[in-house]
């Protein structure tokens, strides 16, 4: 009986740490390269960083979450790691040529719905 309910635990543990679906973290990749090729800056406890620092610490952040089993899509991810630092608290920024900083959560949403939009465009029918 111990050794039915270590393997469970073990199976609980394990089904629980489980990384994105594939077509999750197909949707956060797209987010990262978008953020990283977008040239835009990444605020970080008040630092500016170029977007290959950030798409750097945001990978982390994902493997860390995926470790856990904490993110399961997209929004998780961007709502639990891409938001706001574990750290400080303080949220992270979004600062695009020309235009005024916004918050990451918020950048990144608008371009989950275009990595989505582009998705549903190309499918075939």
């Amino acid at each position: 009986m111990r050794v039915l309910c270590v393997l469970l635990l073990a199976l609980g543990v394990t089904a629980s740490a489980a990384p994105l679906s594939p077509a999750a973290r197909a949707e956060v990749d797209a987010l990262l390269a978008r953020l990283h090729s977008s040239g835009c800056e990444f605020n970080r406890n008040g630092s500016w960083h170029a977007g290959t620092a950030a798409r750097a610490h945001l990978l982390k952040k994902l493997d860390y979450l995926e470790g856990k089993g904490l993110v399961k899509t997209a929004e998780q991810f961007i709502a639990q790691g891409a938001s706001a630092s574990s750290m400080s608290g303080k949220a992270y920024l979004v600062r695009c040529p020309g235009k005024a900083p916004v918050e990451s959560a918020k950048w990144l949403a608008a371009e989950l719905q275009q990595v989505r939009a582009a998705r549903a465009a190309s499918a075939p029918r």
